[in-house]
């Protein structure tokens, strides 16, 4: 099993950042039974492995788009917790570079860093996707007020592009006295 680092002295915010959300992200993977990685997941037509498949696959795309070397792409279907943890280290030891953390490109919204787009989706993604694997396993995600505000603040500012295909079903109805957790979610498409 790869330790992953909880900070890295001379770290880049992000690698902060990408670590913090890590740990609770990691936490429950961790806890996923052998039988649960079949489990279905609130994400239509996927299971907890194909979630765990998403976020590495994803992040490893834009990061080696960049002309990062990740080294060797681990595992998913063997070992998706291990792979998992195999590939944030390999993150978080790239973007602790400030090079790569602020290589600057033209993103989907305009000039953007390697950093801030990390941050803004892929970060946010990592918060979303642990209450999905949650919610598929039975556990609770153990969301934060932070984390609402993270996952609440991101979906409002991707506008109507956060409902484009393959990103996230359109908003459902939550009663207005509902709790947070379950506005929040609803915004993705999701009923907490």
């Amino acid at each position: 099993m790869t330790a992953i680092p909880a900070s890295v002295p001379g770290t880049t915010s992000i690698a902060s950042d990408y670590a913090a959300v890590l740990e609770p992200l990691l936490a429950v993977v961790d806890a996923v039974p052998a039988a649960g990685w079949d489990a279905a997941t609130p994400c239509e037509d996927w299971t907890a492995r194909d979630v765990v498949v998403h976020l590495v696959e994803t992040q490893r795309e834009f990061l080696t788009g960049r002309g990062v070397d990740l080294g060797p792409a681990p595992d998913v279907a063997a070992d998706p917790a291990g792979a998992l943890r195999t590939h944030a280290g390999q993150v978080l030891a790239a973007v602790s570079d400030p090079t790569v953390a602020e290589e600057s490109y033209d993103g989907f919204f305009g000039p953007t860093t390697v950093g801030e787009t990390l941050a803004q989706f892929y970060v946010w993604d990592m918060v979303v996707h642990r209450w999905d694997l949650a919610r598929a396993t039975g556990r609770d995600a153990g969301l934060t007020d932070a984390e609402l505000d993270r996952i609440e603040s991101g979906a409002r500012s991707w506008g109507d592009a956060l409902y484009l295909d393959g990103i996230c079903r359109p908003a459902v109805d939550v009663p207005a006295d509902a709790p947070r957790e379950a506005r929040v979610l609803a915004l993705l498409g999701r009923r907490a």
